[in-house]
């Protein structure tokens, strides 16, 4: 998918890109591949690939579940170089995004990428996320969580839905849909636990044949129990069942 193809792409979903956002996103492509060279960022370095599998696919949830509240709180668990949120924050500007991840040498990264892209509002977190999860100054706080390929369902509850406020929303990125259903299974009894419902699950496939992809959206209904998250690397040693 080349820049001309991306932007056609998003306009048959209804989202216009401007000049400003076009040159953003040609800017995100250098800075991942200049900085790629020092930190491992991504696998995927082809600009046809970055374009597809990294900005379009961060962006599929805009119009499978549309936000509404353009300057909502959204927090991105486990960025990694910026994906889901930042592809959608260039749509939306809007928006006032927290990322938190555990590499510092990635904060470095976005630290540097949204500077030069402009980009306001953004508060960039090093460390876990079970720590911030236990914060006041984060739990609790956020309209929306998203995350992307960090960690199969039964954990990445525990990690996330910490964060949202009642009545919030947890969109989740995963892959196929028959892998997706075994998560969703075993991720029940967490997703309880920590206060939070299934909503909706949407099936899709990247353009080009490029792979199926299943989105959730999790709403938050209860305040999560206070025991949760626990101590960093207990989720993923022993998720809750």
């Amino acid at each position: 998918m080349n820049e001309d193809q991306f932007i056609k792409a998003l306009q048959e979903q209804g989202i216009s890109v401007n000049l400003t956002q076009h040159h953003q996103y040609s800017t995100y492509y250098q800075k991942l591949i200049e900085w790629n060279q020092r930190v491992n960022l991504t696998a995927i370095t082809n600009k046809e690939e970055v374009y597809l599998k990294h900005f379009y696919d961060s962006l599929l949830s805009l119009w499978h579940f549309p936000i509404a509240n353009k300057s909502l709180k959204v927090c991105d668990v486990g960025a990694g170089a910026g994906f889901p949120s930042l592809p959608i924050k260039i749509i939306y500007p809007e928006i006032k995004l927290t990322i938190i991840d555990s590499l510092n040498k990635r904060i470095q990264f976005l630290t540097e990428l949204t500077a030069e892209l402009g980009l306001d509002q953004i508060k960039l977190l090093h460390g876990r996320a079970e720590d911030f999860g236990q914060d006041s100054h984060y739990r609790g706080q956020f309209d929306l969580v998203t995350a992307r390929a960090v960690a199969p369902l039964n954990v990445l509850a525990e990690y996330c839905l910490p964060f949202l406020k009642k009545g919030g929303q947890f969109i989740v990125l995963k892959g196929s849909h028959s892998q997706t259903q075994v998560e969703l299974q075993e991720a029940a009894k967490a997703i309880q636990v920590l206060g939070a419902k299934l909503a909706q699950v949407k099936q899709t496939h990247l353009p080009e044949d490029e792979g199926e992809r299943t989105l959730l959206l999790i709403e938050k209904t209860l305040d999560t129990p206070n025991k949760y998250p626990r101590k960093a690397g207990k989720p993923s040693k022993q998720p809750i069942k």
